[in-house]
């Protein structure tokens, strides 16, 4: 995958959420939900529109888009679910984990 930073075969994040991202989608690959190619070929199309733009915003912004086109959510429950995150991790006290309802 370009622009995957690789430790021998194992892939580096920089941050948590890039891990989680990575896993969720390959979940989704790994269920049958979509093929392989047809990711690569979403993720391109999402990097052609904005070269410039880091590479795991690329990751998130086509897995919004794939879970979307397969119908598992939408952008509204997804920006819900984020308001919800939010709010969860501004009551939450540092260092305890975050959780959601």
């Amino acid at each position: 995958m370009p622009g995957l930073i690789l430790d021998g075969e194992e892939p580096v994040f920089d941050e948590p959420w890039q891990a989680q991202a990575f896993a969720m989608t390959v979940t989704l690959n790994e269920r049958g939900l979509f093929d392989w190619p047809d990711w690569a070929e979403l993720l391109a199309a999402q990097i052609a529109d904005a070269p410039a733009t880091p590479y795991w915003n690329h990751w998130m912004n086509a897995l919004e888009t794939m879970t979307a086109k397969l119908d598992i959510a939408d952008s509204q429950s997804i920006d819900h679910r984020t308001q919800q995150w939010h709010e969860a991790a501004a009551r939450t006290p540092h260092g305890e984990a975050i959780i959601l309802d």
